[in-house]
C-alpha cells in the first residue's frame, strides 16, 4: 500500500507518532496488556488519527503484518528448525566446544562476534540470528552468566553487516540510488563495519550484558536425561559437519547474489535456466529449506531416526508462534506509520537542511528511521532525497560509499517498537520492552553512531 499525503501538518505527525510509542510502551510495560494485543490496538488507533481512510485502516494494518511475517516467518522457521537439529544432536555443543576452544573462555563472546560477521556477509539480520540462536545458547549453558552477554555481540554482528555491506538490500539500493559503485562500497564497508562493531556492538554488548541478567526460555532446550539424548551426545556430528551445514545457506545465498550481480552488469542471461535455478535457490527461505533437509540426512544416521524428524521440528516451532506473530505485529504497526504519510511529512521538510551533506544524510535517516521504523526504508528513502544534490557535487565513489554509510548508521540508530527486529531480540532473549529498550536500542545506537564517527572521519580526512 502506497502512502498517503500527510493529512496534517507535520508537526502533527510526529506528535501523534510519539503518542503513539508513548501508548504503547505504557500498555505493554505498565498495564502488561500482551504485546501482540497492545501493537494491534494501537496500530488500528494510530491509523485512524494519522488521518487514513476508516475504510482502508484494514488494508493498511494487514499489509505492513503480512510483508514482515512474509520475510520473517519462514526465515524464523526454518532457522529454528536447523538449531533444534543441532542442539538435539549436540552439533551445537561441538561448535560452541571448538570455538571456546580456539579463543579461549574469557573470549566467547568475541569468538561468537567474529563467526557472526562471517556469516553475517550474506545472510540477513533475521536469518543469521535465528541460525546462531542454538550456539549462543549452548555457550552461554556452558559458561553461565547473563545470556546477553554473548547475545549482544552476536546480534550486533548480524546488524553490522546487514546496515553496511553489499549485497545486503538497504546499502545496495542506497548505492544504486546515489549513483554509487556496489564494489567499492563492498571493499570499503567491510573494514567499516568490522571497525564500528568492536566499540560500537562487542564492547557496548559486553558491557551492557553484564548489567542485565533476563531468563530466556531457550527454544532449544533438551531433556538431558533422556536415553536418546545421551546417545546423541555420543554420537555428536563433527566439527566439519556443524561448520558445512552453517555454511550451506551462505554458499547458497552467495551464488545467488554473484548470479543476479552477473545479470545485472549483462554478462549473465536473464533467461539462463542455470541462472535462474541458483537465484531461486539462493533465496534465503529457499536456502534454509535446503539446509534443514540436508541437516536431517546428515545428521540422522545412528542418532535419530529419520521419521522421529517431525517430533523433534514440531519441538521446535511451537515456543516461537508468540515470537513470529509480536514480530509482525510490529511490522504492523511500522507499516501503519509508513502509510500514514509520516516518512512523506519528514521528508518535505528535512530534504534541504543546509549543513554539511554526510550530516545531512545521518539526520534524516535519523529521523525516517525514528518516524516509521524500518532500516531499509529509511535507507531508500533518504538516498533518494539527496541524490539530486550528491549529482549536482560531482562526487567521487569513495565520497558516494561514505554517505551510504553514514544513512546507514542513521538508519541503525534508536531501534525501538515499531522496528520488526526490536521484537524479535526482545522476544528470543527474554527482555521485556523497557529492557530491550536499555540493551538493544542502545546497542543499535552506539553501532550506528560509531559507522558514522568513522565516515565523518574519512569524509573529512580522505580527499
Amino acid at each position: 500500500m502506497d502512502p498517503l499525503a500527510p493529512a496534517h501538518p507535520t508537526w502533527v505527525m510526529l506528535l501523534i507518532a510519539a503518542v503513539a510509542v508513548a501508548v504503547l510502551l505504557v500498555l505493554i510495560a505498565k498495564v502488561k496488556l500482551h504485546a501482540f494485543i497492545s501493537l494491534v490496538l494501537v496500530s488500528a488507533v494510530t491509523a485512524i488519527a494519522a488521518g487514513i481512510p476508516v475504510a482502508d485502516v484494514p488494508t493498511a494494518m494487514l499489509t505492513g503484518f503480512s510483508s514482515t511475517l512474509g520475510s520473517v516467518a519462514l526465515l524464523v522457521a526454518f532457522g529454528v528448525m536447523l538449531g533444534r537439529l543441532l542442539e538435539v544432536t549436540g552439533g551445537a555443543q561441538v561448535l560452541a566446544d571448538t570455538l571456546i576452544g580456539a579463543f579461549g573462555e574469557k573470549r566467547a563472546p568475541l569468538a561468537l562476534g567474529v563467526a557472526a560477521l562471517i556469516f553475517g556477509f550474506p545472510i540477513f539480520f533475521d536469518a543469521g540470528l535465528v541460525v546462531f540462536l542454538p550456539i549462543i545458547f549452548a555457550v552461554a549453558r556452558r559458561f553461565g552468566g547473563s545470556i546477553l552477554i554473548y547475545a549482544l555481540p552476536t546480534a550486533g554482528s548480524f546488524a553490522a553487516m546487514h546496515a553496511v555491506v553489499p549485497p545486503h538490500p538497504g546499502p545496495v539500493a542506497a548505492a544504486t540510488e546515489l549513483g554509487g559503485d556496489i564494489g567499492l562500497t563492498l571493499l570499503i564497508g567491510v573494514p567499516v563495519a568490522i571497525l564500528a562493531w568492536i566499540p560500537g556492538a562487542y564492547l557496548v554488548g559486553r558491557w551492557l550484558g553484564a548489567r542485565f541478567t533476563p531468563e530466556p526460555t531457550n527454544v532449544f532446550a533438551i531433556d538431558e536425561n533422556d536415553e536418546e539424548t545421551s546417545a546423541n551426545e555420543a554420537a555428536a556430528p563433527s566439527f566439519a559437519t556443524v561448520v558445512l551445514l552453517l555454511a550451506l545457506p551462505l554458499v547458497l545465498i552467495g551464488l545467488n547474489t554473484v548470479v543476479t550481480t552477473l545479470q545485472a552488469a549483462g554478462a549473465v542471461s536473464e533467461d539462463a535456466t542455470w541462472a535462474s535455478a541458483l537465484v531461486l535457490i539462493g533465496q534465503t527461505p529457499v536456502a534454509l529449506l535446503i539446509t534443514v533437509l540436508v541437516a536431517i540426512l546428515v545428521l540422522s544416521p545412528g542418532r535419530f531416526p529419520v521419521g522421529r524428524a517431525s517430533e523433534i521440528l514440531d519441538q521446535a516451532l511451537g515456543p516461537i508462534c508468540a515470537i513470529i506473530l509480536i514480530t509482525g505485529a510490529g511490522g504492523m504497526f511500522g507499516g501503519v506509520l509508513r502509510t500514514s504519510g509520516i516518512g512523506e511529512a519528514l521528508s518535505t521538510s528535512l530534504s534541504d537542511l543546509g549543513m554539511s551533506l554526510i550530516v545531512q544524510a545521518f539526520l534524516i535517516a535519523t529521523l525516517l528511521r525514528v518516524a516509521q521504523g524500518s532500516a531499509t526504508v529509511a535507507l531508500t528513502t533518504t538516498a533518494g532525497l539527496i541524490s539530486a544534490q550528491v549529482a549536482a557535487a560531482g562526487l567521487g565513489g569513495f565520497d558516494i560509499a561514505l554517505l551510504v554509510f553514514a544513512i546507514a548508521a542513521g538508519a541503525t540508530v534508536l531501534s525501538h517498537v515499531n522496528d520488526s527486529g526490536f521484537w524479535l531480540v526482545s522476544r528470543f532473549f527474554g527482555m521485556d520492552v523497557i529492557t530491550t529498550l536499555k540493551t538493544w536500542t542502545v546497542l543499535e545506537t552506539t553501532l550506528g553512531l560509531s559507522v558514522f564517527v568513522i565516515a565523518s572521519v574519512l569524509w573529512v580526512v580522505v580527499p
